[in-house]
C-alpha cells in the first residue's frame, strides 16, 4: 500500500514536520525580520563581517532538480568519485525514522570520508575542491540540491582517516545536520548546519572541541530535537554502520506528491525505487507494442531507479558497485543493446587553444525494432549519463525510427543538474552533427528493419530480389518457415529471405560507400537474422507488424514464464534445504536419545 503521511508532529517533540510537504510549494514562507539591536550585536560581535544566506535559499536552490531521481544520481556521482578513496560500494536503501515511524532514504558508501574540514565544506555553499578532470562533480553544490530535493531534511555521518592508518590522532568522525524543518519552524534568517566532532582517544570516542563547548553542546541540542535520533549513544551507534571509513547520509521528512503519498514509492517493487505517476505508457497503438515500450531501458528509466542508475555511467565498473535495496545493479551498455551497429567519428570545432579530440558516435538500431519506436542519442559527460535517449529528431516521422546512439561528450559543459547541457554554440552544432548521422544511418541501413530502401540503386536492386525470390508472399512464407524451425532464437524479428540475398543487396549498393564501410557492412550482413521485405514506401505492412507483435507478446509471457519457474524452483529448493536441515536436526535428536536408553540399557543392576 502507498505510504501516505500529514504535517503532525513526529515522536520526537512536537511539530518537527513541515506543514506543506510538497516539495515545489514547501518555498512559500516568510520569516520576520530580524529587530535592530540584533544588528548591532552582530556589529559588536563581528559577525556581520559575513553575509547571510536566507534557508529560502536552500528550497530555491534545490528546485535546479526538476527530477527526483537527478538529485539521486547527484549523491551516487559523490560515490563514484570516492573510487580514488578505496570506494568500493553505494548502498541506497530506506530506513525508518524511530519517532515517526516515516521512511528514510539511505545513501552508504565506504569511501575515505570526510575530516571536520571536508565535510564542513561539503555542507557550505558552492564549494568544491573536485578540480580532477576525472572527477564528476565540479561545483561544489550537489549534496545541498540534491538532499533538499529529495526531503526536508538530512543528516551526514562521516568517519575518517588521514595520515598514517595507526595514528588514532587522525581518526575523525563527525555528524551535520542540513534541516529545512529546523531552519523554517525557528524562522531562522539565515542558514545554521550543527556540526558535531569526535575523535579516538585512548581507544575511546571522545568530542572534538574546536570552539566552545557551550556551542558543541549547543549543537547536540539541536540535532537531538530535529533528527531521528534521541541521544548522543544513538547518533555514535551509526558509524557501526559506516566501518573504519566512509559516509552515510539519512533524508527524511521525505517530499509528497498533491495527493499526500510519498513521491518515492518503495512498496511497489522490494528491489527498487520508485517514482510515482511516472509510469504511464506512451506511444504504440496496439498491446504488443506498448508490452515492448513499457519493458524498455528508455520507458523504465522514467520511473524506477534501478534501471535508471544501470545505464548511468557509461563504463562498468570494474571494483565498484550500485546497490540498491539490498541487491547489486546490473549495469547495462547501451551500445550492446544495438544491431547493425556502426561507428562514427566526429571533431567538434571548439576554441582554437582546446585540446578537443575526436570524438567516437556509436549509432545502430534498438534490439526491438522495427516495433518500438523509441530513438535518441545517450549523451554521457565524464563517463556519467547526461541526456538519456534525446531525440534530436522530430517526433510522428518514420526517419530515424528505432535509431539509437552513444557518444561521451566531455568538449561541453552540462548544467548544474546534469540533467542537460549549457546551450553554447558547440552544443548546437553538436545537436545539428547527431541529427545528420541519425539520418544517413537510416538512409543506409532502414532496409536492414524492414523498410524500403531509400537509395534509388539500392531499391532498383532490393526489387529485383524480391522477383528472383518470387515475391513478397512467397518472401513471407519462407520466414515463416524459418522461424518454426528455429523457435525462439529468431532474435524478434522474422526472416523475411533468406541471408545470401541481403549480402548481395549490401555488396550491390557499396558503391555509395567507402570501400571500408561496404566491407564492415558485408560482415555485419553476414548471418542476419533480419532481412528485407517489400511494403511500400517506407512504411511496414499491418500484417507484419501485427505477427512481429504477436511474437513479441509471446516470447515477453515466455519470458515471465521462466521468470515464475525460476522463482518456484528457488523457493522449493530453499523449502528443501530447510527440510533437510530440520530432518538433520531430528535425526541428530533420535541418536541422542538412542544413545542414552543404550546406556541406561547395559547399567548394570542396583
Amino acid at each position: 500500500m502507498p505510504v501516505a503521511m500529514t504535517g503532525g508532529s513526529s515522536g520526537g517533540g512536537g511539530g518537527r514536520v513541515l506543514d506543506c510537504r510538497s516539495f515545489w510549494k514547501a518555498g512559500a514562507y516568510e520569516a520576520p525580520a530580524a529587530p535592530s539591536h540584533e544588528f548591532q550585536d552582530a556589529l559588536e560581535t563581528g559577525d556581520f563581517d559575513r553575509a547571510r544566506v536566507h534557508p529560502k535559499f536552500l528550497h530555491t536552490n534545490a528546485t535546479s532538480h526538476k527530477w527526483a531521481f537527478g538529485a539521486i544520481a547527484e549523491l551516487l556521482d559523490n560515490a563514484v568519485d570516492e573510487i580514488n578513496n578505496g570506494a568500493t560500494f553505494i548502498k541506497v536503501d530506506k530506513s525508518i525514522n524511530s519517532k515517526d515511524n516515516s521512511p528514510m532514504l539511505v545513501f552508504q558508501d565506504n569511501g575515505g570520508g570526510m575530516d571536520p574540514e571536508g565535510v564542513r565544506r561539503c555542507m557550505s555553499l558552492g564549494f568544491s575542491t573536485k578540480k580532477s578532470k576525472n572527477t564528476i562533480g565540479q561545483y561544489g553544490n550537489g549534496f545541498k540540491t540534491s538532499t533538499m530535493r529529495l526531503g526536508a531534511d538530512a543528516i551526514v555521518f562521516t568517519h575518517a582517516i588521514r595520515g598514517s592508518l595507526f595514528s588514532c590522532s587522525n581518526v575523525t568522525l563527525s555528524i551535520g545536520l542540513l534541516s529545512y524543518t529546523f531552519l523554517r519552524r525557528t524562522m531562522k534568517d539565515d542558514i545554521v548546519v550543527p556540526m558535531l566532532d569526535f575523535k579516538l582517544q585512548d581507544g575511546d570516542i571522545v568530542p572534538l572541541v574546536y570552539g566552545s563547548q557551550g556551542d558543541w553542546d549547543s549543537s547536540l541540542k539541536i540535532i537531538l530535537d530535529w533528527s531521528p535520533f534521541s541521544s548522543k549513544e544513538e547518533l555514535l551507534q551509526q558509524f557501526q554502520d559506516v566501518g573504519s571509513h566512509g559516509t552515510k547520509v539519512l533524508v527524511y521528512n521525505l517530499w509528497m506528491n498533491d495527493d499526500g503519498l510519498l513521491e518515492l514509492d518503495f512498496e511497489d517493487d522490494d528491489e527498487d525505487i520508485l517514482l510515482r505517476d511516472q509510469g504511464s505508457a506512451s506511444g504504440g497503438a496496439s498491446k504488443g507494442q506498448k508490452e515492448i515500450v513499457q519493458q524498455h531501458i528508455s520507458h523504465r528509466l522514467r520511473f524506477s531507479l534501478r534501471a535508471y542508475t544501470s545505464i548511468l555511467y557509461l563504463k562498468k565498473f570494474d571494483n565498484f558497485r550500485i546497490i540498491l535495496r539490498g541487491k547489486p545493479v546490473e549495469q547495462i551498455r547501451i551500445t550492446d543493446e544495438l544491431k547493425f551497429k556502426k561507428v562514427v567519428t566526429y571533431k567538434p570545432h571548439a576554441a582554437h587553444d582546446s585540446q578537443v579530440v575526436s570524438v567516437k558516435v556509436d549509432v545502430g538500431f534498438a534490439k526491438e525494432a522495427p516495433i518500438l519506436g523509441i530513438f535518441g542519442m545517450n549523451v554521457y559527460n565524464k563517463n556519467r549519463l547526461i541526456m538519456p535517449f534525446w531525440k534530436v529528431l522530430q517526433e510522428g516521422s518514420s526517419r530515424g525510427r528505432s535509431v539509437v546512439g552513444v557518444l561521451e561528450a566531455n568538449f561541453i559543459e552540462p548544467a548544474h543538474d546534469k540533467q542537460d547541457f549549457e546551450r553554447t554554440p558547440l552544443f548546437n552544432r553538436l545537436e545539428t552533427k547527431l541529427r545528420q548521422i541519425i539520418v544517413d544511418f537510416w538512409k543506409e541501413k532502414c532496409h536492414l528493419i524492414g523498410y524500403q530502401p531509400m537509395d534509388p540503386h539500392l531499391r532498383s536492386q532490393y526489387k529485383a530480389t524480391l522477383k528472383d525470390s518470387g515475391g513478397p508472399a512467397q518472401v513471407h512464407h519462407k520466414a515463416s518457415s524459418a522461424r518454426r524451425t528455429r523457435g525462439l532464437s529468431s532474435n524478434l524479428l522474422p526472416e523475411t529471405y533468406d541471408d545470401i540475398a541481403a549480402v548481395g543487396l549490401a555488396n550491390n549498393g557499396s558503391h555509395l560507400q567507402s570501400s571500408g564501410q561496404a566491407e564492415e557492412n558485408n560482415m555485419e550482413s553476414e548471418g542476419l537474422d533480419e532481412d528485407l521485405v517489400e511494403f511500400g514506401s517506407g512504411v511496414l505492412d499491418p500484417n507484419f507488424i501485427e505477427n512481429l507483435s504477436e511474437e513479441n507478446i509471446a516470447l515477453f509471457s515466455r519470458r515471465e514464464e521462466l521468470r515464475q519457474r525460476d522463482t518456484q524452483l528457488k523457493r522449493k529448493i530453499g523449502d528443501l534445504e530447510h527440510e533437510l536441515e530440520e530432518t538433520k536436526r531430528k535425526c541428530g535428536q533420535l541418536a541422542a536419545e538412542l544413545k542414552v536408553r543404550k546406556n541406561q540399557l547395559n547399567l548394570p543392576s542396583m
